[in-house]
């Protein structure tokens, strides 16, 4: 059985944008006689909040969308991202980083002109890193990328969205040596999300143009855990008036203003290219 999904976090209130990824994941459904799954994904308690998981259902509603019930929350499922975290961690392919956000930005300075990498960092010695833990000084864990990579030898996904198709090889140098968990957002979101895909039974991931690197890690994440690859559709964004892509950091015009100025799902519907509904 395939199926999609929309995971949205609870952090503000949907936009257009956020409609026509939830439309084209839920018509690839329909297209590939599958599921469409909601997930919400609010590990991060320090921005989500409950209305806006709320507002979630009922802008999904008004679009005339239909999901499986009951819908997983990535909060109660934390024991299961920290077990992938420990197996990761129990592999020697984790170390933590002590590192601030300033001396991440001067190091990323420092680093050769041009360099396409992400930040790169280091385990500490032991000693140090005793004596640092003893101060209570705070830490993230951190995947290092280099042991993952020759843990798992070369990796590709297959890309079925806008722009590139095909079996695209893995190369997730610009990512560098991403943070999987920290203290205050427990873990994130690149090891939640596969889980998750896999625990749902995903088989084909819909989601925009903007998270089309963040593949190239989570399919190294996928093969240290063990876990089935999805097939990737990357679409199009959506942009405002001004040219850039719609967010809520920006204020993108919400769907419940939409509805409020009178705007039907039809309506959007067309202004976001998709034909009238034969559903809902």
């Amino acid at each position: 059985m395939s199926a999609t999904r929309f995971a949205p976090s609870p952090t503000g209130y949907l936009h257009k944008g956020h409609a026509f990824s939830a439309l084209t994941a839920f018509e690839t459904s329909l297209r590939l006689g599958g599921q469409f799954v909601l997930r919400i994904e609010d590990i991060d308690v320090t921005r989500c909040r409950p209305e806006f998981e709320a507002a979630i259902h009922q802008d999904l509603a008004w679009l005339g969308l239909q999901w499986e019930t009951p819908v997983l929350r990535q909060s109660e499922h934390l024991d299961d991202y920290l077990a992938a975290l420990e197996q990761l961690r129990d592999a020697g392919l984790l170390y933590r980083c002590f590192a601030t956000r300033k001396n991440i930005a001067a190091a990323m300075l420092s680093a050769p002109h041009g360099a396409p990498e992400g930040y790169r960092g280091a385990p500490l010695a032991p000693a140090d890193e005793a004596a640092r833990l003893a101060k209570g000084e705070p830490f993230a864990w951190r995947l290092n990328l280099a042991a993952a990579q020759a843990a798992v030898g070369p990796l590709s996904f297959h890309e079925a969205g806008d722009g590139q198709r095909g079996e695209i090889v893995v190369d997730p140098a610009s990512a560098g040596d991403v943070v999987l968990a920290r203290k205050d957002v427990g873990v994130a979101y690149h090891l939640a999300a596969v889980v998750d895909d896999a625990r749902q039974g995903i088989s084909d991931v819909v989601r925009g143009q903007d998270l089309f690197e963040a593949t190239h890690v989570q399919r190294v994440l996928q093969a240290l855990l063990g876990l089935p690859p999805p097939r990737y559709h990357h679409h199009r964004l959506i942009e405002g008036p001004d040219g850039r892509r719609l967010a809520k950091r920006d204020r993108a015009e919400t769907l419940r203003e939409l509805r409020a100025r009178g705007v039907t799902h039809e309506q959007l519907r067309r202004d976001l290219g998709f034909a009238p509904a034969a559903y809902g």
